[in-house]
């Protein structure tokens, strides 16, 4: 009798055989506490949070093939939270008419694009994993953030706080949600769920949303202005 996958070729045939098995989903919502944990925080979207799986067996992830963008405009970053796969690169145009100099002081992605015009921008490519705080050093409202992932299992809630993780595979890992004004919170997996259902992830805002911090040089953005004003 004649074998189904007879005749199949050969490279499909390795795929099915070292294709791991990715059926699970996993669900859950995230809610914002205000500090103390007293009641909901306010003025903090949950869309802003950042839920992802890391596998105990991990899985290989591919660079983005072009530069993702984060756009300079109206003195403000858009997007304001990007996360991309570890080695992709990362474009940084800018839609303004006056000057902007984004940089991140986050080792080891810490980088400097210096002063730059109204343009198509410089990139930076982010070879390390983990979190990179990007400001501009000509405006300290401006603020955001490149979570940069050795997996590829993530999403971001909706409004109502709700996620749903798809295609994850069988076994151990690490579930973490991560907000731009709290810790990460994270909870150990082991997928499939023994009592499936709703997760509920309760994090504590403990941050403003223009966190303190200094120039690129360390320095204060309000000394720096006063010093550049004086020596006029």
């Amino acid at each position: 009798m004649r074998s189904r996958w007879q005749g199949a070729p050969l490279s499909f045939l390795l795929l099915l055989l070292t294709a791991p098995a990715y059926s699970e989903d996993l669900q859950g919502r995230v809610q914002l506490l205000a500090r103390g944990g007293q009641g909901p925080a306010q003025g903090s979207d949950v869309r802003q949070a950042v839920v992802y799986f890391e596998p105990a067996k991990p899985t290989p992830v591919r660079p983005a093939e072009t530069p993702l963008e984060m756009v300079t405009r109206h003195k403000t970053f858009e997007p304001r939270l990007l996360v991309v796969p570890r080695g992709s690169r990362v474009r940084f145009p800018n839609a303004d008419p006056i000057l902007h100099n984004v940089f991140s002081v986050s080792s080891p992605n810490q980088f400097d694009l210096g002063l730059n015009r109204q343009g198509p921008g410089k990139e930076k490519r982010f070879d390390d994993a983990g979190l990179v705080r990007v400001f501009c050093n000509v405006h300290h409202d401006m603020v955001a953030y490149i979570l940069v992932l050795e997996t590829p299992y993530h999403v971001s809630p909706d409004a109502d706080g709700q996620f749903v993780l798809t295609g994850l595979p069988r076994g151990a890992g690490k579930l973490t949600v991560w907000h731009e004004q709290a810790d990460p919170w994270t909870v150990d997996v082991t997928l499939p769920q023994r009592t499936p259902g709703s997760l509920m992830a309760r994090v504590e805002v403990v941050r403003p949303l223009i966190p303190a911090h200094l120039n690129k040089l360390g320095q204060s953005y309000f000394r720096s202005q006063r010093d550049r004003y004086n020596n006029r």
